[in-house]
């Protein structure tokens, strides 16, 4: 079966044709899963002892500290996909991201097309709700620098491991798109699926999740390199875990958050359901940018 792919993801793809056995990337799977479950039992350990003898709940980064220990637990991402990417396949951390220069320079056209697609929605749509301040102004820019150092971690771990790494290593044994771009994009929306946090929702954000997997991954096969993806995803979780978010879990960092939480069905999925909308505009304009630069 022939697995040439239109360039520049031909390029991107070839570093993964020397070993692209599937038992290599079963294994490699495992490597991944494994370091984010030994960084992440390892941070909650720490936590529990720092709280010692204190009782109550630990709500998921419902405080700044807190949050920033979720987001820096992704490092086990980066830790297994390295390790596997190196061990079983016989390559470098940079062959999963792309060319340097491309990779910088399409991350901050993804952080720039975010920035002004959701500032237009904020400012005509989610300015408008009654939203409560979580943070002082003065506590959120101390907490700033971290949050985002954090989220640019988060972030690059699942583009490292689901748009690097596992969609490179399908495109090198498959052909088919159903393969190495429909695959990544619903093991990522899968693993957005938290019905304890999400209620009734939660199947909604698994769809939602998914699509925006199968945008960044059809953009990261058009650009030939992680930076578009990356800079789109960073940037829609800056604002969505740092500027306003869901009131509850995950909201440590917010400077703003919604009166309403992630479980409230009906105003949850109006939002998420904006968001297909707004994932369309989004998705075309990096499309007709991409097509534009080719010519």
């Amino acid at each position: 079966m022939s697995t040439r792919h239109p360039m520049p993801f031909d390029a991107f793809v070839a570093p993964a044709r020397a070993h692209p056995q599937l038992w290599r990337l079963g294994l490699g799977l495992v490597l991944i899963v494994a370091g984010n479950m030994a960084v992440s039992a390892a941070i909650f350990a720490a936590v529990l002892w720092l709280r010692g003898a204190e009782s109550g709940p630990l709500t998921l980064g419902a405080t700044p500290g807190l949050m920033v220990l979720v987001l820096l637990s992704f490092g086990g991402v980066v830790l297994g996909t390295w390790a596997a990417a190196r061990l079983l396949h016989r390559r470098g951390l940079g062959t999963l991201i792309g060319p340097r220069r491309r990779v910088v320079r399409h991350f901050l056209a993804g952080v720039a097309v975010i920035a002004v697609i959701y500032g237009i929605a904020f400012l005509v749509g989610v300015g408008r709700m009654d939203l409560e301040r979580n943070l002082a102004p003065g506590l959120w820019l101390a907490w700033l620098p971290l949050a985002l150092a954090g989220l640019l971690l988060q972030t690059g771990a699942e583009e490292l491991a689901l748009r690097g790494y596992l969609q490179q290593q399908l495109a090198a044994r498959f052909a088919s798109p159903l393969m190495w771009m429909v695959l990544p994009s619903v093991a990522f929306g899968l693993l957005h699926h938290d019905a304890g946090m999400m209620g009734e929702n939660a199947w909604l954000v698994v769809g939602v999740t998914g699509l925006f997997g199968l945008m960044a991954a059809d953009l990261t096969a058009r650009s030939g390199s992680l930076g578009l993806a990356w800079g789109l995803h960073f940037a829609n979780n800056v604002f969505a875990l740092t500027v306003v978010a869901p009131a509850g879990a995950l909201s440590g960092l917010a400077l703003f958050t919604t009166p309403f939480g992630a479980d409230d069905t009906g105003a949850m999925r109006g939002l998420l359901l904006l968001d297909v909308a707004v994932l369309g505009v989004i998705w075309g304009l990096c499309r007709l940018g991409l097509s534009r630069r080719a010519r």
